[in-house]
């Protein structure tokens, strides 16, 4: 009898003991530990885009179905992200994982460095190895991918966003109004002479009809990468890379702005400026303001417009006869047959959108780079950023035409009605992982470009026009890794050398200092702020990544 009331009671005790797990559930499961039902409780650092909302989410919803994930989301706008960020890290109060928008907020290459060494970053090789078969495909055929992401003790602490825009490549094109070309009988100019003749044509011969001098010849903007006169047209002396004002020559890394040719495509500017040609704007306004000019509601006064794509300067909507107006000239040819064209890595920056921490349980890290390796896949990557299957993006039919040359079309995105409320359906840039130039050519798009389903082959059309204009050699900015213990001094080094070359090349153009008297003295406040040192640690980074 006595054994029985033992046995009874520890009956109970047991069964109290599961129930009251099972009252508590997920509410007291700690990060990276596994729930009721098999789902892995995992917390992430998020960057939200203001049209979705992340624990809603469609994508959301389907990734923790698919991998049994239960996300706790820290989500934070972007306004203040990398500043919270860098909180949660230095306070040790930093979630399983960070999952950013790249062009927001990213871990840099120092922060990766810097966090890998204090074992704060969790290295991925093991884990890609073992559970991401895509990833590892994607780094085996693609080199540029695997330097993006390799540290330079082999270790691999996140992972960056690989979304290579091919008219983001060619940043610095130049859109010219080729009605007010047709309008005056004057040719595509093709060099650095014809182009001035051009200008001088549209600022004196009325192209737009009004019986007044008030066309703008060339203007652009100083606010963002791309939107800049200087790198077009100095691109015909010398490579103008629009960042570093860097060249390479036989492996070796040089600066492109204390070279003969540099003094020369300053002084062809100046000509154009002292000719009244360049609107003196261009270097001083924001987009917004260069917007005004391309759309000035009194009369069409723009003739040609410095910008990574028409966008930026003039209206594209639908029924906007004037965005078709302005079409591309492709790189014209200095006096000496140059003739480049500023190519980057089609907006793929180093650093990462992805890392996980010390904080991740070892399920938690399968689980975690399971659910990046989907995403390294067309369909994963697809219902990522663009949103689900069925709702953002659906197959082709026949007749449609993909965005690349002879390519087979494989993604069609549904357009949103007017009207219609965010679908919700995609993480949009928190999910760019892997974009390679093949994967965006398979999309549809519409076949006349100056309809907005057709603005992406538009700006795919004009980037043939520059492709192949780049320097046999290019020093990658993009993909080197710099000494950890040389990163801060290069950084300053780089600020300060980048601000003293824009603001003299300004001051040259609009004539403030004399580009005969002062040449010598800007080549040697150059080597004041310590420029060959800068040029060392670039080349100690080149032949490391070699």
């Amino acid at each position: 009898m006595k054994k029985s009331m033992v046995t009874l009671l520890m009956l109970v005790v047991a069964f109290t003991v599961v129930m009251s797990g099972c009252s508590n559930g997920s509410s007291t499961a700690q990060p990276g530990s596994s729930e009721e039902g098999g789902k892995v409780n995992i917390s992430v650092f998020a960057v939200q885009d203001s049209s979705i909302d992340i624990p809603t989410n469609k994508f959301t919803a389907f990734v923790e179905d698919k991998f049994n994930i239960k996300f706790n989301w820290e989500i934070n706008p972007s306004d203040g992200a990398k500043e919270k960020r860098q909180i949660s890290l230095a306070s040790g109060d930093y979630p399983d994982a960070y999952l950013l928008t790249h062009y927001i907020d990213q871990f840099s290459q120092a922060d990766l460095l810097k966090y890998g060494k204090q074992g704060v970053l969790v290295p991925l090789n093991g884990l890609i190895d073992q559970y991401a078969p895509n990833i590892k495909a994607a780094m085996e055929k693609n080199p540029n991918l695997k330097t993006l992401n390799t540290a330079p003790d082999g270790n691999i602490y996140g992972l960056v966003a690989y979304t290579e825009c091919f008219h983001c490549s060619y940043p610095s094109k130049m859109w010219i109004n080729t009605d007010w070309l047709k309008k005056l009988n004057l040719e595509m100019p093709k060099t650095t002479e014809e182009f001035k003749n051009v200008l001088q044509a549209f600022k004196t011969q009325d192209p737009n009809g009004n019986g007044k001098a008030d066309e703008v010849p060339l203007s652009g903007s100083i606010e963002e990468f791309g939107v800049r006169i200087i790198p077009f047209l100095m691109n015909a002396f010398v490579y103008d890379d629009d960042r570093n004002y860097l060249q390479m020559e036989n492996g070796k890394v040089q600066s492109a702005a204390i070279t003969p040719e540099w003094k020369e495509g300053l002084t062809y500017i100046k000509s154009l400026f002292d000719a009244g040609l360049i609107d003196p704007g261009a270097f001083t306004q924001n987009a917004e303001a260069f917007k005004k000019i391309g759309e000035n509601a009194d009369a069409e006064i723009l003739g040609a417009g410095a910008a990574m794509h028409p966008a930026i300067f003039v209206n594209i909507d639908e029924g906007n006869t004037r965005s078709a107006h302005y079409n591309p000239l492709p790189p014209i040819s200095g006096p000496q047959g140059v003739s480049y064209a500023t190519h980057d890595a089609g907006g793929v920056s180093p650093g990462a959108k992805f890392v996980i921490t010390n904080k991740a349980s070892e399920e938690a890290q399968i689980a975690l780079i399971k659910m990046v390796d989907y995403m390294f896949t067309p369909e994963g990557q697809t219902n990522g950023a663009s949103g689900m299957k069925g709702i953002d993006w659906t197959d082709p039919v026949e007749g449609d035409v993909a965005l690349g040359k002879d390519v087979k079309p494989v993604v069609k995105q549904i357009p949103m009605a007017e009207g219609e409320a965010p679908r919700n359906a995609g993480w949009s840039g928190m999910a760019h992982f892997y974009m390679p130039k093949e994967y965006r050519d398979t999309f549809v798009q519409g076949t006349d470009i100056y309809a907005s389903n057709g603005y992406e082959r538009r700006l795919y059309d004009a980037s043939l026009l520059y492709e192949g204009h780049e320097p046999k050699e290019l020093f990658p900015i993009w993909s080197v890794w710099i000494d950890p213990n040389e990163i801060d001094e290069a950084s300053l080094l780089q600020t300060n050398i980048r601000n003293y070359i824009e603001q003299n090349e300004l001051q040259f153009i609009t004539g403030n200092k004399d580009l005969n008297k002062d040449w010598d003295a800007y080549v040697k406040g150059l080597q004041n702020l310590k420029l060959d040192r800068y040029l060392e640690i670039l080349q100690n980074a080149y032949d490391t990544s070699k």
